[in-house]
């Protein structure tokens, strides 16, 4: 969801997802390589993503993913499901 999340705003490349979701959480949140370029082509192999090759900013050649309307579709689904968990949770934990 946070990948998706972050393709929203464009498309990116891995080390720029990764750095962008570190950047975001105010470094709280660290992705690994050994587990962001898996889940990258499973999203690709879903639908949720289309990748082509490109430039980054530092002339390295980069693949670069963006986000397709089938993708957009299951990050509001999860927003949705994820926003009402933690809406349960915060609910359970003010109990007494």
């Amino acid at each position: 969801m946070m990948v998706l999340r972050t393709l929203n705003q464009g498309p990116l490349h891995g080390y720029a997802i990764a750095k962008r979701i570190q950047d975001w959480s105010k470094g709280e949140l660290e992705i690994e390589d050994g587990s962001l370029y898996p889940a990258l082509n499973r999203m690709l192999m879903k639908g949720w993503l289309k990748a082509e090759w490109g430039e980054t900013q530092n002339n390295r050649k980069a693949r670069f993913y963006r986000l397709t309307p089938t993708g957009k579709k299951r990050l509001e689904a999860d927003s949705s499901a994820f926003n009402k968990m933690i809406r349960a949770i915060q609910l359970v934990m003010r109990t007494q």
